[in-house]
Order: C-alpha cells, then structure tokens, then sequence
C-alpha cells in the first residue's frame, strides 16, 4: 500500500496511536478557525501528506479535493502548516514516549541506546539547515527519541535524557570529557569510541597514560583492555579503553578515510592520526566483570544500526531533501515526516505483530487496556 493510502484507507487505526488532537491542536496554536479544515485530525492527516509523502503543497490541496477531506487552497496550506511546528513536535515527543513504556520479551536488563545525528539541507541550500538527533533502543530496534535543532547544535551526549543504567553506544564525536563524567555521574554506562587527543586520561596512580604506546603492543587480533583514569575538576572517574588491531586491508581503508577529510579541510595531517586508523579502541565505564573487550567490541559494531536507521530515513523517507526552505514550514515537514514514520511503525510492526486485530484497543477512558489494568 501507498503511504498515502495508508493515511486515506488506514487513517481510524493510525488515530488510536495519538492523544487528544483537538485539545493540543488549540492549546499549540495549530488551530485558531476551522474555516476550510474541519478538525485537527484532519490537519493532522495533511500535514503527514505534505511532509511523509513528500507532496507540494499544491499537490496536498489536490489530494485533500480529491479525498474530499478539504476543499482548501496550497496558500491556505502554507499559511496553516506554518502554525503547526510545535504542535506537531508535541505528538512526536507523544510516539516517543509511548514507544518507551513498551519492552519486548528477552530485555538484556540494561537499556542499549545508541545515539548519533545527521544534517540535512533545503532546497537550493549550500550547506546544512537542520540537524537531527537520533536514540535508537537496541533491544527493540526502532528509534526511541528524536530531536530536531539548528546544524550548528552539535553531537552531544546531553541532547537526550539520560537514565541510570542505560548503556549509551556512540562515535567519537560524543566523547567529550565533561559529557561523559556527567554521563556516569546520573549512572549511565557508555560505550564511545575514542579519539586519539582531546579526551584526558591519566593511569590508576594518577601518572600520563600513553594510548599510542598501548596500541602499539597490540598483535595482530588481539583485544585488549587497560585501565585508565578520566581526569577532571570532579576526580578521576575509573574508565578501561578497550582495542583491537584493524586488519590490514581495513586500516588502509580508514587511513584513505582521514586522508580525504583532511584534505577537503586544507590541513596537514597529523601522523598520528595515520597510526591511530590501524586501530580501534574505545572508552567504557563498565568494569571488566560486566564487559570483556571482546564482548564490548563486538557490541560496539551494533552501532551501524543506527547508520542503517539514518540511510532508511534518506533513503525511503528522502529526509534528506527538504521541500521548505522557510524555518517554520521546513520544521512542519521533517516533524511529520518523522510522525509519519513512527505511526507506520507502529501499525505493522509492533501492533500487526502483537495485536491480532493490528492496532490498541482504547478504553472509555482513553487508556489502554493494559495500562487501565495496572492501575486498578
């Protein structure tokens, strides 16, 4: 089926999975008259036709004709779609968190979350306009939290919540030192690649550690673990750097990698950078009973799940390619697109699969029958 057939055929199913749309709706500002669009549902479902279905909006006025849900114009459209930012941001933040009250059977016990972003470009732009922040639950493989910011909001471990005992899986532009002393600090447990600089770590007695000089003891496949102190204002957090030597025919690839970026920067690279490719090691702050450099690893290669998750958002959902280049219309069309994908989700994933009849039964009440049950 057509996504915008699942949002014309399948549209009452989809409507279990959200809140009360005409009381948000009013309280975010997204309606203020209902001149031409009835309700919020309704502006709900066009909103997701523009941004999911990847339509202009004149082609959304004409799909609203033809379904005779509105009889509205493409300037009318715009003029709506530029209130509904932040509503819209209210029902995704919604999906979200219901994703999180749901666990499948054969929870690990500690949340695995792996976090990364991407920019993304308008139309016409030379460079990045926006930047979306991923989490990506490991144990259910599916996208747990979403944040959309300005490009020049970087990678940051504290762009989402952080729970203690989460397992926080990331690349090495999340390894900044404050970041994960307050990581470990709410009780969170992180597995991040680490750059060769930046990151200040100093032996158990409190000596400078030399990581070059410990990957270079390193054989050929072999993992090994040391242990090592991160230091700060706040006192030295016990950390191990966990590494494996890289194949041959890998390390060439990564030095070819670093190469190419440095050059696109104009810079002379440092050649330690060249020897750090043959390598890769990582920073944790689970102690070795928990994790063993094997194990932690061969964990770290989940990682490209959420590479995986980000090339099926540009690819299927062409994230990546804004039909907006106003601020506030663009917000309007990433945010349903992301709702979009969520609500699809849900329908043939997680209800299709546990749900004989494919969707949540609501009680009178609005709840869930499950959840009416677990407080009664």
């Amino acid at each position: 089926m057509k996504p915008d057939e699942v949002f014309r055929f399948q549209w009452p199913f989809l409507l279990k999975m959200l809140p009360d749309l005409e009381t948000s709706s009013t309280d975010f500002g997204a309606i203020q008259r209902k001149r031409n669009v009835r309700s919020a549902a309704d502006l709900l479902r066009l909103a997701l036709v523009y941004g999911y279905c990847d339509r202009s909006l004149r082609e959304t006025a004409a799909w609203a004709a033809s379904t005779e849900l509105a009889d509205v114009s493409d300037v009318a459209l715009l003029k709506r779609f530029r209130q509904c930012g932040a509503w819209l941001g209210h029902l995704l933040a919604h999906l979200v968190a219901e994703r999180g009250k749901w666990r499948s059977p054969g929870n690990l016990g500690m949340p695995i979350r792996i976090l990364d972003a991407t920019t993304i470009a308008a139309p016409g732009s030379t460079g990045a306009d926006w930047r979306i922040h991923l989490s990506f639950d490991l144990d259910r493989m599916t996208i747990s939290d979403v944040l959309l910011s300005d490009p020049k909001v970087g990678e940051s471990l504290g762009r989402m919540p952080l729970a203690a005992n989460d397992l926080i899986l990331a690349d090495r532009g999340y390894a900044h030192a404050a970041e994960l002393r307050a990581a470990a600090e709410a009780g969170a447990w992180f597995l991040i690649r680490l750059p060769w600089r930046n990151v200040p770590l100093i032996q158990p007695d409190g000596q400078p550690w030399d990581l070059m000089a410990f990957l270079r003891g390193l054989s050929d496949g072999e993992t090994a673990a040391a242990d090592v102190r991160l230091s700060g204002a706040g006192g030295a957090i016990h950390c191990r750097v966990l590494a494996v030597r890289k194949t041959e025919p890998a390390a060439q690839q990564s030095r070819e990698r670093a190469l190419r970026d440095n050059g696109r920067k104009g810079k002379d690279i440092d050649p330690r950078t060249l020897e750090a490719a043959g390598y890769t090691f990582l920073i944790t702050n689970l102690p070795a009973d928990r994790l063993t450099p094997d194990a932690g690893l061969e964990l770290y290669r989940y990682r490209w799940q959420i590479e995986l998750a980000f090339k099926r958002l540009k690819s299927l959902l062409h994230i990546d390619h804004l039909r907006a280049k106003e601020p506030k219309l663009a917000q309007t069309y990433i945010t349903a697109k992301l709702i979009g994908a969520l609500l699809i989700d849900e329908l043939t994933q997680r209800h299709l699969g546990f749900s004989p009849w494919g969707f949540p039964i609501q009680s009178a009440n609005g709840l869930n029958l499950a959840d009416a049950a677990s407080v009664q």
